[in-house]
């Protein structure tokens, strides 16, 4: 009983050692974090009448913001667009200073991002980026970039962003040595999602697929840097294909125009700016602060954000939570409230998904459908992807934009289940199913395959299906059947080949979009009106009270926990902490992710 006892002991003191650590750690940081800011608040106040913004593109960014408690506030890019507009109106503003992604971005974000620079120039602002090298093979991260005044290369650094590659995998082989049995029914041979389970290799309507977006997104990209360095398209396409390139080469070719350290381009930027401030875009959003309360008569214009994967049900309700999806009871209820509200003039969707349940899609479709009969207009702005669901949500719509590299389409359906049974027999392994009622009753059963009524009562489903999704692309589009089902088949298109075949309506981004549902809402240009998310957005600290009902002293001290949990000196002392525990001692480098 004693050793127990000391046991118990030794568990207990060892818990909240666990639990002091990092509270000691983070009070250390905090104070260092908070002496830092205060610099950085006594900087930025020292010439408050001239600002550079900084935005850091090497961080991966979401489509929307999405604010947790804990590891919340990641930078997004309707947050990044949405500030430099602010920006544009800010007298104290000079400039922007980039950090520049150098592996890689997707491709729409790099198109979005190059359209807000452009915008943020034309206000009488200048741009600044600076790469540590465009080390990816990838033209997206030159791309998000390429509309700047000035692009720096660090002196030590390359240039390979050599065009837009992509990899698929396939597990068809697997499958076989496993003994596993793929049976998917797929609307039609472009709906290709299955074929990484069903084949070994590319189809022929797969590798055209690919082939023909990765083309289409090249291209752009191509013709928009040609444009923005003020280059021949041939010219900029051998130069880009010519690579890779030293510092030096680059800048000789003119795909850069300055050679230097971070610390040298910053200091450009400064003087550019008249010796003002260097001020995070992020911490320059939180001291604006939201737009003012403006008068209940002004017309709005709801603005409806859903990113990920279309799922039935409510969305996450938990502010310790980072996972985005498009939730089809929230979705549509919020879609629902605006078309409500009296004020709103207009709706528009930013929609960046791949799709997912038909049932879920179809429930947000009508609630589109009714925001229609009620009287407001309905714009989507596609981000990254809208495609299949992602598509089929927006099908409806008064007007339709996507940027020139969006993903869209896959009109198509694709469904079936792997059967086990065979790869549970190699190690011994039984399940024996047993049913009553229908002959359906055990058709997504993973031990037994479909039977050939159970296949074609399956097939008869997803036809139905296509059907319905096809019908509503066509109506919603106002193309006739006929040309939806030629486009259709599941095959995925750019935002450029979109716009040929009358998928969307126009290319270009949020603020497009919005202005194109103010046209459409009849609000005059020099009309004031309210753009207003729905649902509103609850801070961090509102979300903790609610999601335990615990009082107002203790959330602020887990905001202020969650705020200096943030800053870069804990994230550091984490990563540090991980890398001792996780990781034996050896001498090896850290080397980069080369997925894009």
């Amino acid at each position: 009983m004693k050793q127990f006892f000391l046991t118990m002991a030794g568990v207990l003191a060892a818990f909240f050692l666990l639990l002091l650590i990092p509270i000691v750690l983070l009070i250390a940081a905090g104070l260092f974090f908070q002496g830092s800011q205060k610099a950085a608040i006594t900087a930025a106040s020292s010439n408050a009448n001239s600002i550079v913004l900084r935005a850091d593109l090497r961080v991966p960014m979401l489509d929307q913001s999405v604010d947790s408690l804990f590891g919340g506030g990641r930078q997004s890019l309707v947050g990044l667009v949405e500030s430099l507009q602010r920006a544009e109106s800010d007298k104290r503003v000079k400039g922007l200073f980039i950090r520049a992604n150098s592996f890689g971005m997707q491709p729409s974000q790099a198109s979005e991002l190059r359209d807000a620079l452009k915008s943020f120039r034309d206000s009488g602002r200048f741009v600044i980026a600076h790469a540590q090298g465009f080390e990816g093979t990838s033209v997206t991260s030159y791309l998000a970039v390429s509309a700047a005044d000035e692009i720096w290369l660090q002196d030590a650094a390359g240039f390979s962003a050599t065009g837009i590659g992509s990899e698929v995998e396939f597990y068809g082989g697997v499958m076989e040595k496993v003994k596993a049995k793929a049976e998917f029914e797929q609307f039609y041979e472009y709906k290709n999602a299955a074929n990484t389970y069903t084949q070994k290799t590319f189809t022929d309507a797969h590798r055209e697929s690919v082939t023909s977006y990765l083309t289409s997104l090249y291209e752009s990209a191509l013709a928009a840097v040609s444009d923005d360095r003020d280059m021949n398209l041939t010219e900029m396409r051998n130069r880009i294909e010519g690579g890779p390139y030293s510092a030096e080469q680059a800048k000789m070719l003119g795909l850069v125009d300055h050679l230097g350290q971070v610390v040298e381009a910053r200091e450009a930027a400064l003087k550019k700016a008249g010796n003002g401030a260097i001020v995070e875009i992020a911490n320059y959003t939180r001291q604006k602060g939201k737009l003012k309360s403006l008068s209940n008569k002004r017309p709005v214009i709801a603005l409806i954000e859903g990113q990920g994967q279309i799922v039935t049900g409510e969305a996450v309700d938990n502010p310790f939570s980072n996972d985005v999806s498009i939730a089809s009871d929230t979705m549509s209820e919020t879609i629902l409230a605006a078309a409500k509200n009296k004020n709103v003039k207009a709706i528009v969707l930013r929609v960046d998904s791949p799709g997912g349940s038909a049932i879920a899609s179809d429930q947000i479709w009508y609630a589109i459908e009714r925001a229609k009969e009620e009287g407001k207009i309905i714009v989507v702005s596609m981000g990254q992807l809208a495609a299949s669901g992602g598509y089929y949500i927006a099908a409806n719509a008064d007007h339709i934009f996507a940027q020139p590299t969006t993903i869209t389409g896959s009109i198509g359906v694709l469904g079936g289940k792997i059967v086990l049974d065979d790869t549970f027999d190699m190690v011994g392994y039984n399940v024996e199913p047993i049913s009553v009622g229908g002959q359906f009753t055990q058709a997504y059963s993973s031990v037994q395959s479909f039977t050939p009524e159970q296949r074609q009562a399956f097939h008869d489903g997803m036809a139905r299906t296509y059907e319905d999704f096809t019908g509503i692309v066509a109506a919603g589009r106002d193309l006739p059947l006929e040309t939806v089902l030629n486009i259709a088949k599941g095959r995925v298109w750019t935002g450029v080949q979109a716009l040929e075949i009358g998928l969307v309506d126009e290319l270009g981004g949020l603020r497009d979009a919005i202005d194109k549902a103010r046209e459409l809402a009849g609000i005059e240009a020099d009309d004031k009106f309210v753009v207003r998310r729905f649902p509103t957005p609850e801070p961090p600290l509102t979300q903790l009270k609610r999601y335990f009902g615990i009082s107002s002293e203790t959330a602020e001290a887990m905001a202020t926990m969650r705020a200096l949990a943030e800053s870069p000196q804990v994230q550091m002392l984490l990563k540090t902490s991980e890398a001792v525990q996780e990781q034996p001692p050896v001498l090896k480098a850290n080397v980069p992710d080369f997925a894009q």
